[in-house]
């Protein structure tokens, strides 16, 4: 599983309240919380944000409270990765259970630029930085998790894996 997009930079302790800030805990379509995703940090980036492009940051992404909407913005505003130096554990838990890929690499936010082109090799466990002809390595996910991210996420991958159907 191959991501490739452009880098958003973001430094140490992002917090779930900059990922989607509280306001916005009463939205229940991906889409309209997408519509605000990173606001708390940066306003500009659910307009600008390409399918597919990566964040990297530095250590404790997704820290504070526990809240499955912050992934949820950034995967329907169309993050294909998040690449950081470390994780909150429950984000990391949270962003695989919905199918947004997750990745430790400590080297990458010294060695990336904003506006870089990346891709990020799941599977291989190599950063690519495609615009400075920079590889770095990661520890690949374990196949369970890239089963379960292929899938679109926990509840898609268990009904798979169960035989059940969405009702008609």
């Amino acid at each position: 599983m191959k991501i490739r997009g452009r880098a958003w930079k973001f430094g140490d302790s992002i917090d779930t309240d900059v990922i989607l800030p509280g306001k916005y805990l009463t939205l229940t379509e991906p889409k309209e919380l997408a519509q605000h995703a990173m606001e708390g940090i940066d306003s500009e980036f659910s307009r600008r944000v390409q399918p597919g492009d990566i964040i990297v940051a530095g250590r404790n992404f997704g820290c504070g409270s526990s809240r499955e909407h912050a992934p949820l913005a950034l995967k329907h505003a169309g993050v294909g990765a998040v690449v950081a130096k470390s994780f909150a554990r429950i984000f990391f838990r949270n962003a695989v259970n919905i199918g947004l890929p997750v990745v430790i690499c400590p080297e990458a936010y010294e060695a990336v630029e904003q506006g870089d082109q990346l891709e990020v090799d799941l599977e291989g466990g190599v950063l690519r930085d495609l615009t400075k002809g920079v590889e770095l390595k990661f520890t690949p996910l374990p196949s369970f998790l890239l089963e379960i991210l292929s899938s679109g996420g926990l509840i898609p991958y268990l009904k798979s894996k169960l035989g059940v159907r969405d009702a008609l």
